[in-house]
Formats: structure tokens, C-alpha cells, sequence
């Protein structure tokens, strides 16, 4: 399997993360967000993709008419 330095040092920082909040997944999304907040530049949201079942209905129905 092919070693990746960046990978590697991503993965060590997200354990040490998660382990300062126990493995505490509320905490960590917690923790994750106050420091988005906190970050000055803007950051792009996009509007929530439909489920994929209706995304599904909407292609067969523009198919059919």
C-alpha cells in the first residue's frame, strides 16, 4: 500500500483531536464548529442536496414527459 506523509500526519492530528473530547462525537462537532465560527474568512455553503429518491422521481418523470 502506498505510504502518504500528509495523509498520515491528517489521520494523527484527527486522533489526537478526538482524543481530547474522549471520542465524543457531539463534543468534537462542538469544538469543530466554535472554531469555524471564530474563523474570519468566509466559507461557502451550499443549499441541501434533495434525498436521492426524489432526486431519482424527478429524473424519471422529466424522462417520461
Amino acid at each position: 500500500m502506498f505510504y502518504d506523509e500528509i495523509v498520515e500526519e491528517v489521520r494523527k492530528k484527527r486522533q489526537e483531536h478526538a482524543a481530547k473530547f474522549n471520542y465524543n462525537l457531539r463534543q468534537i462537532v462542538k469544538d469543530l464548529n466554535n472554531k469555524q465560527r471564530k474563523y474570519k474568512r468566509k466559507t461557502v455553503s451550499f443549499p441541501p442536496k434533495p434525498p436521492r429518491h426524489q432526486q431519482i422521481a424527478l429524473n424519471t418523470s422529466e424522462q417520461v414527459a
